[in-house]
């Protein structure tokens, strides 16, 4: 799946895409069963981060009067709508805004030097278009050319007292997935996208995303109900040794499906709230979550570079102990220009077919993590929606329903979307092998022990096929350690440089091409933040350049080539603080030789 964010476009629509590649360019058309992409779509909401220091970012009150005031000065009304679960707040324009209208708005946010970021609130779909197949064995699990050689590492764990949460269109019942269902929660705010006749609510039951032509925007070609998330969930944690249906890769985990995917897709706001919650945080209005997800799946997404919202979202997860595994997306393009591909903080997959080759339609590049299977129900040259290889798709549980409900099925799918669930089952199996490891250490021991393709990925598939069995022998034959580690707290004062030392000793020759740098810093706006890595003669590696925004930390794994650089002696963490009104410290940070 892959989702496309109308670009130039105040307000981003996010079309998934599974058998056919997303469109780059706005006015492309549309792959077979995706929506199009407009090229001025309105706008309804906007994202508004404010600095920690400003009176908006806690009181709703002050919020309200903001944005009405900055509604009124672009001659438009504007008004608070609610606060998201990374703290920033939701403004609503007055129903559907012409992009241009929409951008006076946002440019008297901008202007304000209390507001960290502004954007539009995007639109997502879901990411893979099913094809009509007849059943076909899972050598995604097992074949030892296109296979995540998952059945050695059963012996071993099967992913029990791990919920991961499948953060898409909910789930329909399936008596193959049932077992393995946890409670979640349906984040879909607009009653008619979510079509169970209210917003949200505690019943992420997926009603359907079908849409008629042009319903989802011009150009929009009619499709039927995907019932994506629940083909998602089956790859992760289908019951197992059950006599019937398919074997899930982490079949004694939960699934905990969190709705956000409904007719003509889902808002950002809506996903990053859900990303909050699945991971334990707060969102205002909404129940605490009784079982936070170590793991989300997001089979999801949209064009364009990462924005704030996610990437706020996202690094809240994983410092609270959740790892975060995402779609490529299927565009035959960049994976850095999609979102949330491009973020920070997850483990981007690409997607392999059945003889290890990149399938034709994943994305690539240098923000691809790792590689699974992702099948091709059709080949590259095939006519787009035709289903000339259904056996070397992905198959799942499934739903025959054209618009709501039917009967349980189980059917092939293609695209990243399928790709990405093998890792975030993988994830669990990892999670439930050593509940110790951090979500930089499940995502370095799923990297560094994946296998090269046996095929070619022009572009770059990351570290090559994810290869189950390989990744759990080595994170239970050898103890994780972080090898040279400074948990010295280090405060970071306003316009201030401070330094952390750790002191090498006992390597032989030169640091790695590939030397791992674990960083944890709490901060209230890294986006005042330069991080550096000081090697023992003085070289410096910048990891972390003043982007970002309102958050409380930097959590994150670094790759740094310091071949170059003798591996014995001082290395430092340099971190620089250039504005004022925002202060942290340096909780700690490892070097892995």
């Amino acid at each position: 799946m892959s989702v496309t964010l109308l670009a130039g476009s105040a307000t981003a629509s996010v079309a998934l895409t599974g058998s056919e590649p997303a469109p780059a360019p706005a006015a492309t058309p549309p792959a077979a069963g995706a929506p199009a992409t407009p090229a001025a779509a309105p706008v309804q909401n906007l994202i508004v981060g404010y600095k920690a220091s400003a009176t908006e970012a806690s009181s709703n009150e002050a919020a309200a009067d903001d944005a009405a005031a900055k509604g009124k000065k672009a001659g438009k009304k504007a008004k608070f709508d609610r606060r998201l679960g990374t703290g920033a707040a939701l403004v609503n324009l007055g129903g559907a805004t012409a992009p241009a209208d929409a951008a006076d708005v946002m440019a008297q946010f901008r202007a304000d030097p209390d507001v960290a970021y502004v954007e539009p609130d995007a639109r997502a779909y879901a990411m893979a278009t099913p094809d009509d197949t007849e059943y076909a064995k899972q050598w995604d699990l097992f074949e030892p050319t296109g296979g995540m050689n998952v059945p050695a590492a059963w012996d071993k764990t099967t992913g029990s007292g791990v919920t991961v949460a499948v953060i898409d269109t909910g789930y329909v019942a399936h008596s193959d997935v049932a077992p393995n269902i946890v409670a979640g929660y349906d984040f879909i705010s607009d009653s008619t996208a979510a079509r169970d006749g209210n917003g949200r609510d505690n019943n992420p039951a997926d009603q359907g995303d079908w849409s008629a032509a042009g319903e989802c925007g011009t150009g929009s070609t009619a499709s039927g109900s995907s019932w994506h998330g629940t083909h998602v969930a089956g790859t992760i944690a289908a019951a197992t040794n059950n006599g019937k249906g398919v074997a899930g890769i982490a079949y004694n985990a939960k699934i905990q499906p969190v709705r956000v995917l409904g007719k003509c897709g889902g808002t950002t706001s809506d996903i990053v709230d859900a990303i909050t919650w699945a991971s334990g945080g707060t969102v205002a209005g909404v129940p605490a979550n009784a079982t936070p997800a170590k793991v989300i799946n997001m089979s999801l997404g949209g064009s364009g570079a990462c924005t704030t919202s996610y990437q706020n979202a996202i690094n809240a997860a994983v410092a609270r102990g959740t790892t975060v595994v995402v779609a490529a997306g299927n565009s035959n393009a960049d994976a850095a220009g999609f979102s949330p591909a491009s973020c920070n903080n997850v483990v981007a997959v690409a997607a392999t077919n059945r003889t290890g080759d990149r399938s034709f339609y994943s994305n690539y590049g240098a923000k691809v993590d790792v590689a699974a299977p992702g099948g091709e129900t059709r080949r590259a040259t095939d006519t787009p929606g035709t289903v000339t290889t259904p056996e070397n798709g992905i198959l799942s549980t499934l739903n025959s329903g054209t618009t709501t409900p039917g009967s349980e099925i189980y059917k092939p799918y293609q695209g990243t979307s399928m790709a990405a669930p093998h890792v975030a089952g993988l994830a669990a199996l990892v999670v439930a092998a050593k509940p110790s490891l951090t979500p930089a250490q499940v995502e370095a021991a799923i990297k560094a022990n994946a296998r090269p393709l046996p095929g070619t990925c022009t572009g770059g598939c990351g570290t090559g096929i994810a290869d189950a069995a390989a990744t759990i022998n080595a994170v239970t034959s050898t103890p994780p350690t972080p090898g040279f580690e400074n948990t010295t707290d280090v405060n970071i004062s306003d316009n201030t440089t401070v330094e952390s030392p750790i002191t090498v000793s006992g390597v032989a020759g030169n640091a790695p091409a590939a030397l791992k740098v674990n960083v944890d810093i709490k901060h209230t706006y890294i986006g005042d933040l330069k991080v550096d890595l000081v090697a023992p003669d003085g070289s410096v590696y910048t990891l972390h350049n003043r982007a970002g925004g309102s958050t409380d930390n930097i959590n994150q794994q670094y790759t740094v080539n310091a071949s170059s650089e003798v591996a014995n002696g001082t290395w430092k963490l340099r971190v620089n603080d250039n504005a004022g009104g925002d202060t942290g410290y340096i909780d700690a940070w490892s070097l892995v030789f």
